[in-house]
């Protein structure tokens, strides 16, 4: 793992925009330019195995309407590309400013998340897995985050087996405004025992 040059903390924890760079098993992440990923995001939302983002049938117009709501209320989206393409678009938000912080005992440094990986143009072995791997390891790269939280609609298998190979624990199910989610919870800790349980 590289942290280059400036660290993301202050535009992930301070809302300051930065142009900084991670690097990560091949993957780089970097804050998202919704004007310049508008066209690939319109299409990634719109396929069918996005439908959990309840954004299938929208415009361009319409995403970008969403994105500038969910950044006002304090979400942080970021691009994650592979081989010099987008690969991915994770959304991070500050636990304690968010609605989910309602919903279970919030401690300071509880940090929310949501992924969308790419299509698979051609298919590479566990490539969805490194993905979330370098996410969570972006995340727990600053000593603020202690736990991650995520809140995945509860009928999402895919998410769920994804969640649990990376150690979340699970803790419930809560009716949000706009559905059913199953509410877990993921420490440092949890994770890297998680890792070292694949490792062996």
């Amino acid at each position: 793992m590289e942290l280059l040059k400036r660290n993301y903390k202050e535009y992930l924890i301070k809302d300051l925009e930065m142009n900084s760079v991670y690097s990560c098993r091949s993957f780089i992440i970097k804050p998202m330019n919704l004007d310049k990923e508008l066209g690939i995001l319109h299409k990634w939302l719109n396929m069918n195995y996005a439908k959990f983002w309840m954004l299938q049938g929208t415009t361009q117009e319409q995403v970008r309407t969403e994105f500038e709501h969910m950044e006002k209320q304090g979400n942080r989206f970021f691009i994650g590309e592979f081989e010099g393409s987008p690969a991915f678009m994770a959304v991070f938000y500050d636990a304690s400013k968010d609605q989910i912080s309602n919903y279970y005992d919030y401690e300071k440094g509880d940090f929310g998340m949501h992924v969308l990986v790419a299509p698979a143009e051609k298919p590479i072995h566990g490539f969805t897995w490194n993905v979330f791997k370098t996410i969570m390891e972006f995340m727990f790269s600053y000593d603020e985050v202690k736990r991650v939280v995520v809140e995945p609609d509860r009928d999402n298998e895919k998410i769920h087996k994804l969640n649990k190979r990376a150690g979340f624990e699970y803790l419930k199910e809560v009716k949000l405004p706009e559905k059913w989610a199953s509410l877990a919870l993921c420490t440092r800790e949890q994770y890297l025992q998680a890792i070292e349980n694949e490792n062996q």
